[in-house]
């Protein structure tokens, strides 16, 4: 088994005493480097580097503590393996196989997107490795989804930075300050921002990893990034959490896994400790810490083949004392369930607002009901409906009695069914959906607005144009779809193929026309009418959306002599 290095690294003298030695002895064994672009040589480990991030990059990720474990001094494969992976290697080195998935997953997608970037997938392997071992070692479900949520410790200034509460606890569960949330460990304002969903399941989950790899990856191109351009992916990690530490460690991963990597199965991926009161991982993303004092160790010059972590985690501000146990919340604490409470059927008429609201209710572990859990409605499908405002997504959180409704839906012009997902925010229970419908606008009478005759010589068009009105229970009727067709005599008319007629774009003869709407006013002018050289009496018909319908004749006779 390669040596490596298992090291806790804290901003400070101590980081930059660590990584030197890491650094050194990896270069020594011929192993990836940690070259940077924007590392003048200086000695400050939390300083950043020079011209590293634009001003208006904002910070995913603080400069807590993070669990470091630097590559191992030989490469597992040879350099250009890094496609069809197999299953050889060490479980420290190797990759889990959905999150593995995830990155490359991310990576082809901007591709897609945002082709200028050149995103690596390896680069979200390396920062996955450093913000959760590669989200818990692969413990994740099918859908890629962490099997308990990678919570980083809460950030109330007392050794960490100072953020309160911005998601009413929604993803950390704390409605008093801030955690890091996932495999990627983004904090909750962070995650509003760039969330993603890259797993197309409708949801935007941080403690998914397909959702966190195409967040991050999104995050990393912000802007103009080239990250083929060394300054440019400093620059980025940079962005991610601004310290030149956490770039040296990101860089290192980075560059081992590009010399080539390996596969391991889910769940069997090497495990990090939990830090510092962080459940599963103790990453900050998002923000600027608070300083930890420094401290002086003595590393050693003879590192020690796959050194086991230590199982009592340095706390911020030095000494080593073991972990406080997380109390287990109380079943009338913790999210049950999120079902329907009592929605009605969800129809509307295009352009008008649904009567029915949607209607949730959240339940603790006991079945009773829970307030304060915050519920996503998201409106999913092909359709221009949306929420009062103009919004696809709403996050509204639950009232006293565990119920929250959704705001109004407002109808577009595009009928059919679509889809509304309620679900508990960052949470892993069902959606509770909802089908909605939208139906076209009716009329229930049509007339024309003037009696004049309509008549035409042979072979000539008709002087008059035909214009006619709809209405909806004695109102203006807007908006409605008419058809117009030249139809024959009889108790079962169909189109006549002969007699007036229209012409479409092209010029062509036409009997038959659709997609024709009345205006605001309720009106409809018909196109131009032409008459064949076929004397006689014909008759157009005309059916609006709703089944309302007006017969008018048409009258081709041969001028007087």
């Amino acid at each position: 088994m390669a040596a490596q290095f298992g090291r806790r690294l804290r901003r400070g003298a101590t980081t930059t005493a660590v990584a030197a030695v890491a650094v050194a002895a990896l270069a020594a064994s011929q192993g990836p480097g940690a070259v940077l672009a924007s590392d003048g040589g200086g000695a400050g480990g939390d300083q950043p580097a020079a011209g590293s991030t634009p001003s208006d990059d904002s910070v995913a990720t603080g400069n807590s503590p993070y669990y470091t474990d630097l590559p191992p001094l030989v490469s597992p494969n040879k350099p250009g393996t890094s496609t069809n992976l197999p299953i050889t290697g060490s479980a420290q080195s190797g990759i889990p196989a959905s999150v593995l998935a995830a990155y490359k997953k991310a990576e082809r997608s901007l591709a897609d997107t945002d082709a200028a970037c050149r995103l690596p997938w390896q680069l979200l392997a390396a920062i996955g490795k450093v913000e959760s071992g590669q989200a818990r070692g692969g413990r994740v479900d099918a859908n890629g989804t962490t099997f308990s949520p990678i919570l980083g410790p809460v950030l109330n200034g007392q050794g960490f930075a100072m953020i309160k509460d911005t998601d009413n606890g929604a993803y950390d569960g704390d409605s008093t300050h801030d955690r890091a949330v996932g495999p990627m460990q983004f904090i909750p304002s962070t995650w509003a921002t760039w969330g993603q969903d890259g797993n197309g399941d409708g949801r935007k989950d941080p403690n998914n990893i397909y959702d966190a790899a195409l967040a991050a990856g999104r995050y990393l191109c912000a802007g103009s990034r080239d990250l083929s351009v060394a300054a440019d992916l400093d620059r980025a990690v940079l962005s991610y959490n601004h310290s030149n530490e956490y770039l040296r460690t990101v860089r290192s991963w980075f560059d081992y896994y590009r010399r080539g990597t390996h596969e391991v199965p889910d769940g069997s991926g090497a495990v990090p400790p939990p830090l510092d009161g962080g459940t599963d991982s103790s990453r900050n993303p998002g923000t600027s810490p608070s300083p930890t004092p420094p401290a002086s160790p003595s590393p050693s010059p003879k590192p020690k083949p796959d050194p086991k972590p230590d199982p009592k985690p340095s706390k911020p501000g030095g000494g080593s004392t073991s972990p406080e146990p997380t109390p287990k919340p109380k079943p009338a604490q913790t999210l049950g369930a999120v079902e329907d409470a009592g929605t009605g059927k969800l129809t509307a008429t295009a352009g008008d607002a649904f009567a029915e609201r949607i209607k949730v209710r959240a339940k603790n572990s006991l079945g009773g009901p829970l307030a304060k859990v915050s519920v996503t409605f998201t409106i999913a499908g092909d359709t221009d409906t949306r929420f009062e405002g103009g919004k696809s997504s709403v996050t509204l959180a639950t009232g006293a009695d565990g119920t929250v409704t959704a705001p109004v839906l407002q109808a577009g012009e595009k009928t059919g069914r679509f889809m509304v997902r309620a679900i508990a925010t960052g949470r892993s229970l069902p959606a509770v959906p909802y089908t909605a419908t939208v139906t076209a606008r009716q009329a229930d009478a049509i007339a024309r607005t003037d009696d004049k005759a309509l008549t035409a010589a042979p072979g000539a068009e008709f002087a008059d144009t035909v214009a006619v009105k709809a209405t909806y229970g004695g109102a203006v009727a807007s908006g409605v779809a008419v058809t117009a067709t030249m139809i024959t005599d009889g108790d079962t008319p169909v189109e006549n193929d002969k007699g007036p007629y229209f012409k479409d774009a092209d010029g062509n003869t036409v009997r038959t026309l659709t997609d024709l709407k009345t205006g605001a006013d309720g009106t409809l002018t018909l196109p131009k009418i032409y008459a064949d050289d076929t004397t006689g009496t014909y008759r157009l018909r005309l059916t609006t959306e709703g089944g309302a319908t007006v017969v008018i004749e048409l009258e081709v006779e041969a001028p007087a002599a």
